[in-house]
């Protein structure tokens, strides 16, 4: 089931890439053709989410093949540094961007872009909410704030092609009006969509730096969480528990055991309960996986334990 859930998250990030990708290359060609700054920086904060994406895509991977007790170690600096080359590549791309428009600030802007323009905005826009409005169900049904982050991401290329096309309405509007100063609205959308491009790739930095200080804290937290899943009823002993972090959000992993004569139904509910527990307590997790053990208190069961079994507590009792 985690492979499964795996593999369609993997998938959506995949499709997420290439749409944004062939959205970058579609911004390009009808910002050179119709001389709008605005679409171009719109274009650029397309291929930084591209490249946000592959960062996810990478910790995904990771996080699926490490094993749990690996995860802090080698891997987690391999993932760091990584986040971190990813994150610089983001911010060179928002430096030149922001420059380059400040430059075209400096020139007397003589036109306004062609209303052709206004077509590639939308077509962006319509397919970036269409790739969010799936992404975000598929990662609510399938429990995955992996999707869910990333299905944002999407989000945030949507506002970023709104302010394109205020400035492109804006700087048409002065052609209409024979307003010539309207015409460095497109510009000026250009300027405010680079220092989106720059707090994106600033805000993967940070993230990719304070990842490991982050996970010492969750280890403290461990033995209350124990504490707190012990207290659920039909669970007799906790296994073993790993925290993860992912980004901005925790996912814990927790292995229980319970009465072996329990139902499939019943270790469910047991199951359920301590999801819904931990999330409940600790605002930090966002996500926990169960295993449902049966107890052995020694294999194998003899015939005259059956009343030591029913001792076990149950979501039946």
């Amino acid at each position: 089931m985690i492979d499964e859930r795996f593999q369609k998250t993997e998938l959506t990030v995949w499709v997420g890439i290439a749409g944004n990708v062939a959205l970058a290359c579609l911004k390009v060609i009808a910002g050179f053709m119709s001389q709008s700054r605005a679409l171009l920086a719109d274009a650029v904060h397309s291929a930084s989410e591209a490249v946000s994406s592959v960062e996810a895509l990478i910790k995904l991977r990771t996080v699926e093949a490490v094993p749990q007790e690996a995860y802090p170690n080698r891997q987690d600096k391999k993932v760091s540094i990584t986040s971190v080359l990813l994150s610089m590549v983001i911010l060179v791309l928002g430096v030149e961007l922001g420059i380059s428009t400040i430059k075209s600030l400096w020139i007397d802007v003589e036109h306004a872009p062609k209303v052709y323009a206004l077509v590639a905005i939308g077509i962006s826009l319509l397919v970036k909410e269409i790739m969010f409005q799936c992404t975000y169900r598929l990662g609510k049904r399938l429990g995955s704030q992996e999707l869910i982050a990333n299905s944002w991401g999407h989000r945030s290329d949507i506002y970023s092609s709104i302010v394109a096309l205020i400035g492109v309405l804006g700087a048409l509007m002065g052609n209409y009006l024979k307003l010539s100063f309207l015409y460095y609205l497109d510009s000026l959308a250009g300027l405010f969509i680079s220092l989106m491009v720059l707090k994106m790739g600033y805000s993967l930095l940070k993230e990719a730096l304070h990842t490991k200080k982050d996970y010492v804290l969750l280890q403290e937290d461990a033995a209350e969480m124990i504490a707190a899943v012990q207290m659920i009823k039909g669970v007799i002993t906790v296994d073993d528990l790993q925290a993860r972090e992912h980004g901005h959000y925790v996912v814990v992993d927790i292995k229980i055991s319970v009465n072996p004569r329990v139902t499939v139904w019943e270790g469910h509910e047991v199951s359920k309960k301590i999801k819904q527990q931990l999330m409940k307590r600790f605002h930090h997790v966002s996500d926990v996986f169960v295993q449902v053990n049966p107890y052995d208190a020694g294999y194998p069961y003899k015939n005259n334990t059956d009343t030591e079994l029913n001792e076990f507590p149950s979501v039946i009792h």
